[in-house]
């Protein structure tokens, strides 16, 4: 599906760049513009039939995250943000919850895929997983954002994420009212995997907090 998508888009805009999963790096393009493309995030949930896996697509305009869109093909539910313009679902806008309260969070995580008990995402990982309401850990960063975006999860965190993971889901966020910085406040970098992703509210803080006391 990658390379249908890079040809999709490579036909109409020539002079664009190129940053993909499946050993997508068309960096020569004369442009501003960047496509930065997953054609299958949560692979491994789709090899297992679990349904819960999208395809994302971000565009950058001289570095800066301008536009996003994810699509859930087993829900047939497409994410989409426009910089300055909102978030949506299926065209209706969408927002953040508004939970504040750590205790009453439900969050999600993206852990790398060959851990031990003893690194630093897993007890981060279970450091949460005690004062957070509960703690998901389900397959899919692009999903995992968008599940921010519309309210349905209060926070999502990753220390192991490439651009392609996040591009289209920061700006769904963002657009949707969230905050994203990395997880331990500093400001978001899409070439850093390192990511926090919260509805907006106070709970980003508490995560950071709370996150920030392991090392």
């Amino acid at each position: 599906s990658q390379t249908a998508i890079h040809e999709f888009i490579q036909n109409r805009f020539p002079d664009h760049k190129f940053l993909g999963e499946e050993g997508l790096n068309e960096q020569s393009g004369t442009s501003d513009y960047r496509w930065v493309i997953d054609p299958l995030d949560g692979t491994g949930n789709y090899v297992h039939r679990f349904p819960y896996y999208a395809v994302s697509i971000g565009l950058e305009c001289q570095g800066e995250l301008i536009v996003g869109a994810i699509y859930d093909p087993t829900r047939d539910e497409m994410f989409s943000a426009m910089k300055g313009s909102g978030a949506f679902l299926n065209g209706q806008a969408i927002r953040g919850s508004v939970v504040d309260k750590l205790p009453e969070a439900m969050c999600m995580a993206s852990l790398p895929v060959k851990t031990n008990g003893e690194s630093a995402a897993v007890r981060r990982f279970l450091a949460i997983l005690v004062e957070a309401q509960s703690v998901q850990r389900s397959g899919s960063a692009a999903l995992n954002l968008c599940c921010v975006a519309c309210g349905r999860v209060d926070g999502f965190w990753s220390t192991s994420l490439s651009p392609w993971d996040m591009a289209a889901g920061v700006l769904i966020v963002t657009e949707a009212g969230g905050r994203v910085t990395q997880t331990n406040g500093n400001r978001f970098q899409l070439e850093t995997p390192d990511l926090l992703a919260t509805n907006g509210t106070s709970l980003h803080e508490q995560l950071v907090t709370s996150l920030g006391r392991v090392v």
